[in-house]
Parts: C-alpha cells; structure tokens; sequence
C-alpha cells in the first residue's frame, strides 16, 4: 500500500534536514522531525508508575528505568526493551523508549525495564553495549520478584539499533546461561553487518520515500563499522545475529517497515530463524516507515503492532527444559 497518508502528507517537514542524527541534535529541526513524525499534539501515553534505577555491569553500572502497573504483584510478565539510533544515538526518553514501555505495561500488565545502554561514541565499541544489555536483562531476573516479575515470563526486545542488541544479548544468554528469554521481540532491526540486497518490490517502494529517511549501503557500513570499532569482516553472532547459530532461539516475533531499508535484513533473519527450526513470526506493517515507534499510537497500523507485541509479552514463558546447541 502506499506511505500512510498522515505521513506522506508532512514530508515537506524534512527539507533541507540533511541526516536524522543532525536533526535530533538541533531543537528546530528536531522540532520539525517530531511533527513529521505525528508526536506533536499526540495523545499521552498511558500514565503507569516508572522509577529510575542503575544495574551493575562489566564497564560500570548501567542505568535503567522500570515502568510498573498499578497493584502489588510478582507473578506479572516482562520486558527489557531498547531503543534505537544506530547506536549512536536515542535515550530513555524518546518516544521509541518512554511510550513503547508505557504501552507495553499498560496493555500487556508488564514490568517493563528500559536500558540506557552505553551508546558507540568517544571511543565506545562492541562489546560494550551488548554488554550493557546483558547485564540488565541478568538483573531483571535476579531481582524479578522485587520488582514485580515472573522470572520465567521475561521477554527481550528492541527497535533498529535496539533489535540488534536484544538479538545478540538473546543469543549470548542462550549460549551463557542456558536461558534465552521467553520471547524475542525485534522491531524493524538491523540482523546483519551488510545488508543483503533489496528485492524488487522493496526497492521500488523505497524509491518513494525522503533521503534523510533512507538506510542506504555507506550508511549502515558507516554505522556498523563503527558499532564494531573495526572491519565488518571481524563481526560474530552476537554483535550481528544473523551470523549466528540459531537453532535454540526463543519464539520471535519480528515486524518490518514496508518502506524500510533494514527491511531486507529482518526478512532474511526471519528466514534463517525459520530453517534454524525456531517458532518464528514475522509481520509487515503497512505503510509505515522505519522508526514507527516514534510515531504516534492512535495512527494506523501502529495501534496494532503495540497490541500485537504486547499479546506476545503477555503469553510468553520460558519452558522449563532447554535443549540447546553444543
């Protein structure tokens, strides 16, 4: 279908805005960005308790937010969720964060926890931020019932930069503590360190949408190498998951963009989740563009992508027998 029409209609908004990292980073045009993005005048996220909170971690603690639903409970589901910004970028507060974790509290009655993990900038690389990640997802489980959660009810989650974390932390628990969690969620996610190629239906829609909001090839090479702090050629499995060994994995669910380059790369990991034997679903959302978290939640289809990732939280729970790969 074509770019949702609340969307299209604002991509006069974007002119002369040459990169999303330099727009987050100017009031005005972050200003501009936000109403491109359909968060000026949006309704408020749901009001559920949140508390800061720091988690201690292998290069210093890591600071993390908890949203809780009302009422005393230690039986509710989790979730660790994290942010995008191709790691560059993005904090607690952005709307890809603090209203995903609003939402996910609300309509999934979860324990939300939101990591700041370390972001790659003034010299910060891989491992440090699947690191940090690791680290908090460790101590939701060590700390579940304080904080409200059913240990074995705690799912892993994240958009863009986010997804490749929450993969690759996944992954690391799986082969680290013989416990993944009880679901994957990766929103829109980077899997790989070279994209594969685009299909033909995928390059013409994306033919369609703005510069400033394209993923072109020097732009992830650009971002991953960074990520990595050296070559792509020296990139493992948990720095880029669809390098990985992937049978084992818990039950994913990935939703992809329409008009989204990382698109590619979420269809290709689905795929290798698929062969890799693992309960796999995978969800286009119409429409809409890459980020579409930041966007706001009454705007179609997005409503139902959070129902859709929040009846995942809710159902989700770690089998109490594990077979995983030697």
């Amino acid at each position: 279908m074509p770019i949702h029409p609340d969307i299209a209609s604002k991509t006069h908004l974007l002119e002369g805005i040459s990169s999303f990292e330099t727009a987050m980073a100017d009031p005005a045009q972050r200003a501009r960005l936000d109403e491109f993005m359909s968060i000026t005048g949006a309704p408020p996220p749901p009001q559920v308790q949140t508390r800061d909170d720091a988690v201690p971690g292998p290069h210093g603690p890591v600071p993390v937010r908890v949203y809780s639903p009302a009422g005393a409970h230690t039986d509710r589901p989790g979730l660790v969720w994290l942010h995008g910004g191709a790691f560059l970028g993005g904090d607690l507060d952005m709307p890809e964060a603090d209203w995903t974790a609003r939402h996910m509290a609300d309509r999934a009655g979860a324990v939300v926890v939101t990591v700041d993990y370390r972001l790659c900038t003034g010299g910060v690389h891989y491992p440090v931020p699947h690191d940090d990640v690791v680290a908090a997802v460790r101590w939701a489980r060590e700390n579940a019932a304080g904080l409200g959660m059913d240990r074995t009810r705690i799912s892993l989650g994240g958009a863009s930069a986010g997804g490749n974390l929450a993969i690759g932390a996944a992954l690391k628990l799986r082969d680290e503590d013989g416990e993944p969690p009880a679901a994957l969620l990766p929103i829109y996610p980077v899997a790989h360190s070279v994209l594969p190629p685009a299909s033909a239906a995928l390059a013409a829609r994306m033919a369609e949408v703005p510069p400033v909001l394209r993923f072109l090839p020097e732009d992830t090479d650009s971002f991953n190498t960074n990520y990595l702090g050296g070559p792509l050629s020296a990139a493992d499995g948990y720095a880029f998951g669809a390098l990985a060994v992937l049978e084992g994995l818990c039950p994913t669910l990935v939703l992809n963009a329409e008009y989204d380059d990382l698109r590619a790369s979420g269809e290709d990991f689905t795929a290798r989740l698929a062969l890799a034997g693992v309960d796999v679903r995978q969800v286009l959302v119409p429409g809409m563009l890459h980020g579409f978290l930041n966007t706001r939640s009454d705007l179609e289809p997005v409503d139902r992508a959070l129902t859709l990732m929040a009846d995942v939280v809710a159902a989700a729970r770690t089998p109490e027998t594990l077979e995983i790969p030697a």
